[in-house]
């Protein structure tokens, strides 16, 4: 199957606390996936354009799905139904060992069906296949070369690349923002994440042979021009275009351009 879009994907939890044991200490992250209550379900949906055989990607949203004030249950019901609806590749930091089977696993506690990441693709390329990147690429895996490697925290590379890392909050502190009633916070942290994901996953296509220096440049114009357009209604997405501009690491944006090109939003090319 070919892929139509990608989906750079995170989640915020917190945890159940009618599942998670009462002397369980505070502050102290869950291991177990299916511990974990979902607050947030956030993505950077991008179309792949194709040209001789090099992909770009063009940013149609970044958002975070259905309301605030939705409960887990609907939040649960409404991703699985969007991405039944898409031919998605799936892209995510950790999402194998944490993202993914908690949304699985969280449906399966509601009975809510998951069919299409079971039943899509072959025997050997599929969702489910550990090295089948195609499908869901795990960046933290890729990059650490499946464990071959040190595992690093996406605020490691994304830093080290000139992203602006955490906006607006730490995982950490997902659960007093709930506690606090600042759903629209952890949203748009969550949103922030999926921001550093995606940029991280163009670079890392480039690095791959997936896409070109164009398709590159291209693809980080287009995740541009969407935080332009909606920066005055939701502000986080201006702050971190902003603080991206604003980085003095090597190569923040563009690669086939000069430097005194950043600060330039460009059409997709």
């Amino acid at each position: 199957m070919s892929h139509e879009h990608l989906l750079c994907l995170d989640i915020e939890t917190v945890p159940d606390r009618d599942l998670v044991p009462a002397d369980w200490p505070e502050g102290e992250f869950v291991r177990k996936p299916i511990w974990h209550r979902v607050v947030a379900i956030s993505f950077v949906e991008a179309r792949i354009e194709r040209h001789a055989g090099v992909e770009r990607y063009v940013v149609e949203c970044c958002r975070t799905g259905g309301e605030a004030g939705w409960d887990e249950q609907r939040l649960l019901q409404a991703y699985w139904r969007h991405f039944a609806k898409r031919q998605a590749r799936v892209v995510t930091w950790n999402g194998k060992g944490f993202d993914l089977p908690v949304l699985r696993l969280r449906a399966m506690m509601y009975g809510i069906p998951a069919e299409a990441w079971f039943t899509r693709g072959t025997k050997w390329e599929n969702y489910t296949q550990r090295y089948a990147s195609e499908w869901h690429c795990d960046l933290m895996e890729q990059l650490a070369d499946y464990g071959a490697a040190t595992r690093m925290g996406m605020e490691d590379v994304a830093l080290a690349m000139g992203l602006p890392g955490k906006i607006g909050g730490h995982g950490s502190e997902v659960a007093a923002m709930v506690a606090a009633g600042e759903l629209d916070r952890v949203r748009a942290y969550c949103e922030c994440d999926c921001l550093n994901l995606f940029a991280l996953y163009v670079r890392h296509a480039l690095l791959t042979g997936r896409t070109d220096a164009h398709g590159h440049d291209a693809s980080l114009d287009s995740l541009v021009a969407c935080l332009e357009e909606h920066r005055v209604a939701r502000p986080h997405l201006g702050a971190f275009l902003d603080q991206w501009r604003g980085s003095t690491r090597p190569v923040p944006m563009h690669v086939a351009r000069p430097a005194e090109a950043y600060c330039v939003v460009g059409a997709v090319a």
